[in-house]
Protein backbone atom coordinates (compact mmCIF):
# COMPACT_ATOMS: atom_id res chain seq x y z
CA UNK A 1 0.00 0.00 0.00
CA UNK A 2 0.71 3.95 -0.96
CA UNK A 3 2.07 5.54 2.41
CA UNK A 4 2.36 9.30 1.86
CA UNK A 5 4.12 11.24 4.99
CA UNK A 6 4.01 15.23 4.33
CA UNK A 7 6.26 17.41 6.32
CA UNK A 8 6.08 21.33 6.68
CA UNK A 9 8.38 24.20 8.36
CA UNK A 10 12.17 24.83 8.34
CA UNK A 11 12.81 20.89 8.29
CA UNK A 12 11.86 20.66 4.75
CA UNK A 13 12.78 24.22 3.85
CA UNK A 14 15.74 23.29 1.19
CA UNK A 15 12.44 21.13 -0.70
CA UNK A 16 13.35 17.36 -0.37
CA UNK A 17 11.36 14.47 -0.73
CA UNK A 18 11.99 10.93 0.18
CA UNK A 19 10.69 7.66 -2.08
CA UNK A 20 11.39 3.94 -0.73
CA UNK A 21 10.82 0.98 -2.67
CA UNK A 22 9.60 -1.93 -0.97
CA UNK A 23 9.63 -5.42 -1.87
CA UNK A 24 7.88 -5.92 -5.39
CA UNK A 25 4.38 -7.37 -4.78
CA UNK A 26 2.26 -10.00 -7.11
CA UNK A 27 -0.43 -7.90 -7.65
CA UNK A 28 -0.68 -6.79 -11.27
CA UNK A 29 -1.59 -2.61 -12.63
CA UNK A 30 -3.82 -3.90 -14.99
CA UNK A 31 -3.50 -2.57 -18.66
CA UNK A 32 -7.31 -1.11 -18.53
CA UNK A 33 -6.34 1.29 -16.12
CA UNK A 34 -5.22 3.14 -19.05
CA UNK A 35 -8.37 3.35 -21.04
CA UNK A 36 -10.89 5.99 -22.83
CA UNK A 37 -13.87 7.21 -23.44
CA UNK A 38 -15.52 8.29 -26.76
CA UNK A 39 -19.25 9.31 -26.65
CA UNK A 40 -21.27 10.98 -29.57
CA UNK A 41 -21.14 14.27 -27.67
CA UNK A 42 -20.02 17.44 -29.39
CA UNK A 43 -16.90 16.64 -32.21
CA UNK A 44 -15.64 13.16 -29.83
CA UNK A 45 -16.73 11.27 -33.20
CA UNK A 46 -18.53 13.22 -35.65
CA UNK A 47 -15.26 15.45 -36.87
CA UNK A 48 -13.32 13.38 -34.25
CA UNK A 49 -12.84 10.11 -35.00
CA UNK A 50 -15.00 10.29 -37.69
CA UNK A 51 -14.87 12.18 -40.64
CA UNK A 52 -15.88 12.38 -44.46
CA UNK A 53 -17.96 8.84 -43.56
CA UNK A 54 -14.32 7.26 -42.76
CA UNK A 55 -12.21 6.67 -39.56
CA UNK A 56 -9.37 9.02 -39.32
CA UNK A 57 -5.88 6.91 -39.32
CA UNK A 58 -3.83 9.70 -37.86
CA UNK A 59 -6.16 9.51 -34.73
CA UNK A 60 -5.95 5.67 -35.04
CA UNK A 61 -2.28 5.81 -34.99
CA UNK A 62 -1.76 8.20 -32.08
CA UNK A 63 -3.48 6.04 -29.93
CA UNK A 64 -1.42 2.79 -31.23
CA UNK A 65 1.72 4.60 -29.84
CA UNK A 66 0.49 5.02 -26.81
CA UNK A 67 -1.14 1.05 -26.14
CA UNK A 68 -4.59 2.23 -25.36
CA UNK A 69 -5.94 -1.13 -23.93
CA UNK A 70 -10.31 -0.65 -23.96
CA UNK A 71 -12.63 2.41 -25.21
CA UNK A 72 -15.72 3.05 -23.88
CA UNK A 73 -18.66 3.59 -26.37
CA UNK A 74 -21.48 4.85 -27.09
CA UNK A 75 -21.45 7.05 -23.87
CA UNK A 76 -22.42 8.65 -21.49
CA UNK A 77 -25.78 10.30 -21.28
CA UNK A 78 -26.02 9.06 -25.08
CA UNK A 79 -25.80 5.39 -23.92
CA UNK A 80 -29.13 5.92 -22.65
CA UNK A 81 -30.88 7.22 -25.49
CA UNK A 82 -29.06 4.85 -28.08
CA UNK A 83 -30.84 2.37 -29.80
CA UNK A 84 -28.16 -0.14 -31.44
CA UNK A 85 -30.61 -1.01 -34.36
CA UNK A 86 -31.08 1.99 -35.76
CA UNK A 87 -27.48 2.15 -36.76
CA UNK A 88 -26.90 -0.97 -38.43
CA UNK A 89 -26.96 -1.83 -42.02
CA UNK A 90 -26.79 0.62 -45.65
CA UNK A 91 -26.20 3.69 -43.92
CA UNK A 92 -28.44 6.09 -46.49
CA UNK A 93 -31.26 3.84 -44.53
CA UNK A 94 -30.19 4.38 -41.03
CA UNK A 95 -32.54 6.40 -38.45
CA UNK A 96 -32.18 9.74 -37.93
CA UNK A 97 -32.26 10.75 -34.29
CA UNK A 98 -32.05 13.86 -32.04
CA UNK A 99 -29.21 14.01 -29.48
CA UNK A 100 -31.37 14.78 -26.82
CA UNK A 101 -28.55 14.88 -24.12
CA UNK A 102 -25.95 16.68 -25.86
CA UNK A 103 -26.99 19.72 -27.81
CA UNK A 104 -30.23 18.87 -29.33
CA UNK A 105 -28.06 18.27 -33.16
CA UNK A 106 -28.87 15.52 -35.65
CA UNK A 107 -27.50 11.72 -35.20
CA UNK A 108 -27.44 10.55 -38.63
CA UNK A 109 -26.05 6.60 -36.88
CA UNK A 110 -23.61 6.57 -39.89
CA UNK A 111 -21.24 5.74 -37.04
CA UNK A 112 -22.49 2.49 -35.08
CA UNK A 113 -21.68 -0.55 -33.82
CA UNK A 114 -19.38 -2.00 -36.57
CA UNK A 115 -17.56 1.18 -37.31
CA UNK A 116 -16.48 1.45 -33.35
CA UNK A 117 -15.84 -1.94 -33.48
CA UNK A 118 -13.78 -1.71 -36.38
CA UNK A 119 -11.67 1.27 -34.75
CA UNK A 120 -11.11 -0.87 -31.98
CA UNK A 121 -9.81 -3.40 -34.23
CA UNK A 122 -7.58 -0.67 -36.07
CA UNK A 123 -6.39 0.86 -32.56
CA UNK A 124 -5.86 -2.73 -31.28
CA UNK A 125 -7.80 -2.50 -28.43
CA UNK A 126 -10.86 -3.61 -26.13
CA UNK A 127 -14.11 -2.07 -26.77
CA UNK A 128 -16.00 -1.78 -23.28
CA UNK A 129 -20.06 -0.85 -24.51
CA UNK A 130 -22.47 1.01 -22.50
CA UNK A 131 -25.98 -0.72 -22.83
CA UNK A 132 -29.09 1.36 -22.89
CA UNK A 133 -31.31 1.22 -19.70
CA UNK A 134 -32.75 4.41 -19.44
CA UNK A 135 -34.70 3.91 -22.30
CA UNK A 136 -34.29 0.55 -23.59
CA UNK A 137 -35.17 -2.60 -22.70
CA UNK A 138 -33.45 -6.49 -21.66
CA UNK A 139 -34.70 -7.65 -24.68
CA UNK A 140 -33.01 -5.00 -26.60
CA UNK A 141 -29.78 -5.30 -24.79
CA UNK A 142 -30.06 -8.98 -25.16
CA UNK A 143 -30.29 -8.96 -29.04
CA UNK A 144 -27.29 -6.90 -29.35
CA UNK A 145 -25.16 -9.04 -27.62
CA UNK A 146 -26.80 -11.84 -29.88
CA UNK A 147 -25.83 -10.20 -32.61
CA UNK A 148 -22.75 -9.36 -31.88
CA UNK A 149 -21.20 -12.41 -29.95
CA UNK A 150 -23.43 -15.63 -31.37
CA UNK A 151 -21.56 -17.62 -33.94
CA UNK A 152 -24.78 -19.48 -34.87
CA UNK A 153 -27.31 -19.47 -37.69
CA UNK A 154 -29.81 -17.15 -35.59
CA UNK A 155 -31.66 -14.35 -37.35
CA UNK A 156 -29.38 -11.85 -35.35
CA UNK A 157 -26.28 -14.04 -35.67
CA UNK A 158 -27.19 -13.71 -39.73
CA UNK A 159 -27.58 -10.06 -39.92
CA UNK A 160 -24.53 -9.43 -38.62
CA UNK A 161 -23.18 -11.60 -41.36
CA UNK A 162 -25.37 -9.74 -43.59
CA UNK A 163 -23.99 -6.23 -42.11
CA UNK A 164 -20.26 -7.74 -43.00
CA UNK A 165 -18.49 -9.72 -40.42
CA UNK A 166 -19.11 -13.26 -40.91
CA UNK A 167 -17.61 -13.71 -37.54
CA UNK A 168 -18.40 -12.54 -33.90
CA UNK A 169 -16.94 -9.63 -32.36
CA UNK A 170 -16.49 -11.11 -28.63
CA UNK A 171 -17.32 -7.91 -26.92
CA UNK A 172 -16.78 -9.27 -23.28
CA UNK A 173 -17.49 -5.99 -21.30
CA UNK A 174 -20.94 -4.57 -20.87
CA UNK A 175 -22.10 -1.77 -18.92
CA UNK A 176 -25.52 -2.49 -17.43
CA UNK A 177 -26.76 1.30 -17.66
CA UNK A 178 -24.66 4.61 -17.07
CA UNK A 179 -24.98 7.12 -14.57
CA UNK A 180 -28.29 5.52 -13.46
CA UNK A 181 -28.43 8.03 -10.47
CA UNK A 182 -28.47 10.74 -13.32
CA UNK A 183 -29.02 10.89 -16.53
CA UNK A 184 -29.70 7.58 -17.08
CA UNK A 185 -33.16 7.17 -15.45
CA UNK A 186 -33.12 9.28 -11.62
CA UNK A 187 -33.17 5.76 -10.29
CA UNK A 188 -32.50 4.93 -6.21
CA UNK A 189 -29.81 2.52 -6.03
CA UNK A 190 -32.09 0.26 -4.69
CA UNK A 191 -34.65 0.69 -7.67
CA UNK A 192 -31.33 0.74 -9.68
CA UNK A 193 -30.38 -2.49 -8.29
CA UNK A 194 -33.27 -4.27 -9.16
CA UNK A 195 -33.01 -2.84 -12.98
CA UNK A 196 -29.70 -4.42 -12.94
CA UNK A 197 -30.61 -7.76 -11.67
CA UNK A 198 -33.09 -7.99 -14.21
CA UNK A 199 -31.16 -7.07 -17.53
CA UNK A 200 -28.00 -8.66 -15.83
CA UNK A 201 -30.22 -12.02 -16.03
CA UNK A 202 -30.76 -11.58 -19.93
CA UNK A 203 -27.45 -10.86 -20.92
CA UNK A 204 -25.52 -13.87 -21.83
CA UNK A 205 -22.38 -16.29 -22.31
CA UNK A 206 -21.91 -17.06 -25.95
CA UNK A 207 -19.42 -19.78 -26.93
CA UNK A 208 -16.32 -17.80 -26.67
CA UNK A 209 -17.17 -14.99 -25.02
CA UNK A 210 -17.71 -14.65 -21.28
CA UNK A 211 -19.60 -11.11 -20.53
CA UNK A 212 -17.76 -8.82 -18.14
CA UNK A 213 -20.73 -6.91 -16.32
CA UNK A 214 -20.40 -3.58 -15.14
CA UNK A 215 -22.46 -1.67 -12.56
CA UNK A 216 -23.82 1.82 -12.74
CA UNK A 217 -21.71 3.14 -10.38
CA UNK A 218 -22.02 6.12 -8.04
CA UNK A 219 -21.17 9.58 -8.35
CA UNK A 220 -18.15 10.87 -6.52
CA UNK A 221 -18.94 10.25 -2.73
CA UNK A 222 -22.15 8.99 -2.89
CA UNK A 223 -21.34 5.54 -1.03
CA UNK A 224 -24.97 4.56 -0.34
CA UNK A 225 -24.69 4.04 -3.79
CA UNK A 226 -22.24 1.43 -3.95
CA UNK A 227 -23.26 -0.07 -0.66
CA UNK A 228 -26.79 -0.42 -1.81
CA UNK A 229 -25.62 -1.93 -5.18
CA UNK A 230 -22.62 -3.78 -3.24
CA UNK A 231 -25.84 -5.34 -1.03
CA UNK A 232 -28.31 -6.09 -3.47
CA UNK A 233 -26.44 -7.31 -6.17
CA UNK A 234 -24.94 -10.57 -6.13
CA UNK A 235 -20.94 -10.49 -6.22
CA UNK A 236 -20.60 -13.69 -9.25
CA UNK A 237 -23.32 -11.36 -11.28
CA UNK A 238 -20.90 -8.39 -11.39
CA UNK A 239 -17.48 -7.80 -13.08
CA UNK A 240 -17.04 -4.37 -12.18
CA UNK A 241 -19.08 -1.30 -10.26
CA UNK A 242 -17.95 1.94 -11.79
CA UNK A 243 -17.21 5.03 -10.24
CA UNK A 244 -17.40 8.78 -12.17
CA UNK A 245 -15.39 11.80 -10.62
CA UNK A 246 -14.86 14.54 -12.39
CA UNK A 247 -11.88 17.80 -11.22
CA UNK A 248 -13.67 20.89 -10.51
CA UNK A 249 -11.87 23.71 -9.65
CA UNK A 250 -14.74 25.36 -7.38
CA UNK A 251 -18.30 23.47 -8.45
CA UNK A 252 -20.36 22.65 -11.53
CA UNK A 253 -21.48 26.81 -11.81
CA UNK A 254 -17.77 27.79 -12.00
CA UNK A 255 -15.73 25.24 -13.86
CA UNK A 256 -13.33 28.27 -14.88
CA UNK A 257 -11.46 28.57 -18.01
CA UNK A 258 -8.81 25.93 -19.33
CA UNK A 259 -6.54 27.99 -20.31
CA UNK A 260 -6.96 31.32 -18.42
CA UNK A 261 -6.62 30.80 -14.93
CA UNK A 262 -4.87 31.34 -11.54
CA UNK A 263 -2.27 30.18 -9.35
CA UNK A 264 -5.31 29.66 -7.07
CA UNK A 265 -7.42 27.79 -9.54
CA UNK A 266 -4.42 25.77 -10.23
CA UNK A 267 -3.77 24.58 -6.52
CA UNK A 268 -7.48 23.93 -6.02
CA UNK A 269 -8.05 22.19 -9.24
CA UNK A 270 -5.11 19.66 -8.19
CA UNK A 271 -6.38 19.65 -4.42
CA UNK A 272 -9.66 18.29 -5.90
CA UNK A 273 -8.34 15.94 -7.90
CA UNK A 274 -6.38 14.31 -5.09
CA UNK A 275 -9.22 13.69 -3.87
CA UNK A 276 -9.36 10.39 -5.67
CA UNK A 277 -7.65 8.91 -3.30
CA UNK A 278 -9.81 9.28 -0.63
CA UNK A 279 -12.46 7.92 -3.06
CA UNK A 280 -11.19 4.94 -4.39
CA UNK A 281 -10.24 4.09 -0.51
CA UNK A 282 -13.76 4.81 1.26
CA UNK A 283 -15.43 3.20 -1.98
CA UNK A 284 -13.21 0.18 -1.66
CA UNK A 285 -14.05 -0.62 1.86
CA UNK A 286 -17.33 -0.91 1.12
CA UNK A 287 -16.23 -3.61 -1.46
CA UNK A 288 -14.14 -5.10 0.75
CA UNK A 289 -17.11 -5.46 3.15
CA UNK A 290 -18.81 -7.75 0.82
CA UNK A 291 -15.93 -8.83 -1.60
CA UNK A 292 -13.60 -9.57 0.78
CA UNK A 293 -11.54 -11.81 -2.15
CA UNK A 294 -11.49 -8.69 -4.08
CA UNK A 295 -13.37 -10.05 -7.17
CA UNK A 296 -15.19 -7.35 -7.94
CA UNK A 297 -13.51 -4.67 -9.91
CA UNK A 298 -13.26 -0.71 -9.15
CA UNK A 299 -14.12 0.71 -12.69
CA UNK A 300 -13.68 4.45 -12.58
CA UNK A 301 -15.44 4.68 -16.06
CA UNK A 302 -15.10 8.50 -16.08
CA UNK A 303 -12.69 11.11 -14.66
CA UNK A 304 -10.66 14.36 -16.09
CA UNK A 305 -10.88 17.59 -15.82
CA UNK A 306 -14.18 19.26 -16.21
CA UNK A 307 -14.09 23.46 -17.30
CA UNK A 308 -15.71 25.70 -19.02
CA UNK A 309 -16.17 25.46 -23.27
CA UNK A 310 -13.91 27.45 -25.34
CA UNK A 311 -15.09 30.47 -25.99
CA UNK A 312 -16.95 30.91 -29.31
CA UNK A 313 -17.83 27.28 -29.39
CA UNK A 314 -20.84 25.38 -28.73
CA UNK A 315 -21.01 24.88 -25.16
CA UNK A 316 -23.04 21.84 -25.41
CA UNK A 317 -20.34 20.06 -27.02
CA UNK A 318 -17.66 20.22 -24.13
CA UNK A 319 -14.80 21.24 -26.07
CA UNK A 320 -11.81 22.62 -24.13
CA UNK A 321 -7.88 23.20 -24.28
CA UNK A 322 -5.46 21.12 -22.56
CA UNK A 323 -2.60 22.47 -20.58
CA UNK A 324 0.40 21.36 -18.86
CA UNK A 325 -1.45 21.51 -15.40
CA UNK A 326 -4.40 18.76 -17.44
CA UNK A 327 -1.27 16.88 -17.65
CA UNK A 328 -0.01 16.85 -14.14
CA UNK A 329 -3.47 15.95 -13.02
CA UNK A 330 -3.51 12.93 -15.08
CA UNK A 331 -0.36 11.88 -13.97
CA UNK A 332 -1.18 12.23 -10.33
CA UNK A 333 -4.66 10.44 -11.12
CA UNK A 334 -2.64 7.70 -12.81
CA UNK A 335 -0.01 6.86 -9.46
CA UNK A 336 -3.37 7.16 -7.23
CA UNK A 337 -4.40 4.17 -9.63
CA UNK A 338 -1.78 2.16 -9.70
CA UNK A 339 -1.26 2.64 -6.07
CA UNK A 340 -4.94 0.62 -5.61
CA UNK A 341 -4.43 -1.54 -8.58
CA UNK A 342 -5.34 -4.35 -6.24
CA UNK A 343 -9.12 -3.16 -6.34
CA UNK A 344 -8.91 -0.59 -9.64
CA UNK A 345 -8.65 -2.99 -12.66
CA UNK A 346 -9.74 -0.26 -15.66
CA UNK A 347 -10.76 3.29 -15.64
CA UNK A 348 -11.35 5.69 -19.09
CA UNK A 349 -10.71 9.27 -18.96
CA UNK A 350 -13.11 11.49 -20.64
CA UNK A 351 -12.69 12.10 -23.33
CA UNK A 352 -10.27 10.89 -25.89
CA UNK A 353 -11.24 13.52 -29.39
CA UNK A 354 -11.97 17.14 -28.92
CA UNK A 355 -14.48 16.99 -25.94
CA UNK A 356 -13.15 17.45 -22.00
CA UNK A 357 -9.61 16.83 -21.12
CA UNK A 358 -8.90 15.23 -24.64
CA UNK A 359 -6.01 13.57 -25.96
CA UNK A 360 -6.01 14.46 -29.22
CA UNK A 361 -7.61 18.08 -30.84
CA UNK A 362 -8.81 18.41 -34.59
CA UNK A 363 -9.06 21.18 -36.89
CA UNK A 364 -10.72 19.96 -40.35
CA UNK A 365 -7.82 17.91 -41.31
CA UNK A 366 -5.51 19.07 -38.91
CA UNK A 367 -4.77 17.02 -35.26
CA UNK A 368 -2.77 17.71 -32.41
CA UNK A 369 -1.17 15.79 -29.18
CA UNK A 370 -1.92 17.35 -25.74
CA UNK A 371 0.01 17.46 -22.80
CA UNK A 372 -2.27 14.72 -21.13
CA UNK A 373 -1.59 13.14 -24.12
CA UNK A 374 1.75 12.76 -23.42
CA UNK A 375 1.42 11.41 -19.85
CA UNK A 376 -0.10 8.62 -20.91
CA UNK A 377 2.13 8.14 -23.75
CA UNK A 378 5.25 7.72 -20.66
CA UNK A 379 2.51 5.65 -18.67
CA UNK A 380 2.26 2.91 -20.83
CA UNK A 381 4.87 1.41 -19.38
CA UNK A 382 2.93 0.39 -16.64
CA UNK A 383 0.76 -1.58 -18.36
CA UNK A 384 0.10 -5.25 -17.00
CA UNK A 385 3.00 -5.20 -15.28
CA UNK A 386 3.28 -6.13 -11.03
CA UNK A 387 3.42 -3.48 -8.45
CA UNK A 388 5.72 -2.17 -6.36
CA UNK A 389 4.35 -0.67 -3.19
CA UNK A 390 6.39 2.63 -2.23
CA UNK A 391 6.62 4.99 0.75
CA UNK A 392 6.71 8.88 0.20
CA UNK A 393 8.07 11.46 2.42
CA UNK A 394 7.24 14.95 0.96
CA UNK A 395 7.19 18.33 1.55
CA UNK A 396 4.22 20.62 1.09
CA UNK A 397 2.65 22.67 -1.73
CA UNK A 398 1.35 25.36 0.24
CA UNK A 399 -0.50 27.89 -1.72
CA UNK A 400 -2.07 30.75 1.02
CA UNK A 401 -3.47 28.46 4.25
CA UNK A 402 -3.66 25.60 2.44
CA UNK A 403 -1.78 22.66 1.52
CA UNK A 404 -0.85 19.63 -0.30
CA UNK A 405 1.34 17.19 -0.90
CA UNK A 406 4.21 18.59 -3.70
CA UNK A 407 4.91 14.85 -4.99
CA UNK A 408 3.59 11.90 -5.96
CA UNK A 409 4.80 8.62 -7.13
CA UNK A 410 4.21 4.95 -8.53
CA UNK A 411 6.39 2.28 -9.30
CA UNK A 412 6.18 -1.28 -10.88
CA UNK A 413 7.91 -3.77 -12.48
CA UNK A 414 7.28 -5.65 -15.81
CA UNK A 415 8.24 -8.40 -17.74
CA UNK A 416 11.54 -7.47 -18.86
CA UNK A 417 12.86 -6.94 -15.31
CA UNK A 418 13.02 -3.16 -15.76
CA UNK A 419 11.95 -1.13 -13.15
CA UNK A 420 9.56 2.09 -13.39
CA UNK A 421 9.32 4.63 -10.59
CA UNK A 422 6.97 8.42 -12.08
CA UNK A 423 7.12 11.07 -10.08
CA UNK A 424 5.16 14.22 -10.53
CA UNK A 425 5.98 17.75 -8.85
CA UNK A 426 3.20 19.47 -8.53
CA UNK A 427 4.61 22.87 -6.74
CA UNK A 428 4.55 25.18 -9.57
CA UNK A 429 7.53 27.25 -8.20
CA UNK A 430 10.00 25.34 -6.37
CA UNK A 431 12.12 22.27 -7.63
CA UNK A 432 12.52 19.26 -5.67
CA UNK A 433 15.03 17.00 -4.70
CA UNK A 434 13.68 13.80 -4.65
CA UNK A 435 15.85 10.74 -2.91
CA UNK A 436 14.84 6.99 -4.38
CA UNK A 437 16.01 4.64 -1.64
CA UNK A 438 17.01 1.47 -4.04
CA UNK A 439 17.76 -0.80 -1.17
CA UNK A 440 19.47 -3.96 -2.56
CA UNK A 441 18.21 -3.17 -6.54
CA UNK A 442 20.23 -4.47 -8.74
CA UNK A 443 20.57 -2.67 -12.31
CA UNK A 444 22.85 -1.39 -15.20
CA UNK A 445 21.06 1.63 -16.82
CA UNK A 446 19.01 4.27 -16.09
CA UNK A 447 16.95 6.40 -18.39
CA UNK A 448 14.79 8.77 -17.81
CA UNK A 449 12.26 11.48 -19.63
CA UNK A 450 10.00 14.34 -18.63
CA UNK A 451 7.14 16.41 -19.36
CA UNK A 452 7.45 19.91 -18.46
CA UNK A 453 7.19 23.58 -19.67
CA UNK A 454 7.59 27.96 -18.63
CA UNK A 455 4.25 27.97 -17.52
CA UNK A 456 1.80 25.97 -15.74
CA UNK A 457 -1.22 27.24 -18.19
CA UNK A 458 1.10 26.25 -21.66
CA UNK A 459 -0.82 24.16 -23.83
CA UNK A 460 -0.08 23.07 -27.34
CA UNK A 461 -1.96 24.84 -30.41
CA UNK A 462 -2.37 24.16 -33.69
CA UNK A 463 -0.01 26.99 -34.56
CA UNK A 464 2.67 25.77 -31.56
CA UNK A 465 1.94 22.22 -31.37
CA UNK A 466 5.18 21.20 -29.31
CA UNK A 467 5.24 23.84 -26.85
CA UNK A 468 4.13 20.94 -24.17
CA UNK A 469 5.93 17.34 -25.52
CA UNK A 470 8.07 14.81 -23.76
CA UNK A 471 12.19 15.71 -23.26
CA UNK A 472 14.72 13.36 -22.74
CA UNK A 473 15.65 14.09 -18.59
CA UNK A 474 19.25 13.27 -16.97
CA UNK A 475 19.22 15.14 -13.74
CA UNK A 476 19.89 12.70 -11.87
CA UNK A 477 22.46 10.45 -9.82
CA UNK A 478 23.30 7.59 -8.21
CA UNK A 479 25.56 7.86 -4.70
CA UNK A 480 25.42 4.15 -2.97
CA UNK A 481 22.06 3.16 -2.25
CA UNK A 482 20.04 6.49 -3.22
CA UNK A 483 18.88 7.41 -6.54
CA UNK A 484 18.12 11.80 -6.47
CA UNK A 485 16.69 12.91 -8.68
CA UNK A 486 16.30 16.96 -9.14
CA UNK A 487 12.50 17.33 -9.76
CA UNK A 488 11.98 20.58 -11.56
CA UNK A 489 9.41 22.48 -10.78
CA UNK A 490 5.51 21.58 -12.21
CA UNK A 491 7.19 18.41 -14.21
CA UNK A 492 6.32 14.59 -14.26
CA UNK A 493 9.53 12.46 -14.65
CA UNK A 494 9.67 8.91 -15.33
CA UNK A 495 12.94 6.94 -14.60
CA UNK A 496 13.20 3.11 -15.86
CA UNK A 497 16.12 1.51 -14.61
CA UNK A 498 17.69 -2.21 -16.04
Amino acid sequence: MLTVLVFSGSAFAQQTATVTLEQTSSTVISKNIYGHFAEHLGRCIYDGFYKNGKIRMDIVEALKKIHVPVLRWPGGCFADQYHWADAIGPKDQRKKNVNTAWGMVTEDNSFGTHEFLQLCELIGCEPYIAGNVGTGSPQEMEDWIEYLNYDGGSTLANLRKTNGHAQPFHVAYWGIGNESWGCGGEMTPSYYSDEYKRYASFCMDYPGTTLKKIVSGANADDYNWTDTCMKNIPTDDMWGIGLHYYTLTDGWNHKGSATNFSEEQYFQSLKNCLKMEELIEKHSAILDKYDPKRNVALVVDEWGIWKDAEAGTNTAFLYQQNSLRDALLAASTLNIFNNHCERVKMANLAQTVNVLQALVLTNGDSMLLTPTYYVFDLFKVYQNTKWIPIKIVSPNYNFNSQNIPAVNASASLDSNNARHISLVNLDPKKNISVSIELNDLQYKNITAQALTSEKFDDVNTFGKPDMVIIHSFSDFKKDGKILTVNMPSKSVVVLELK
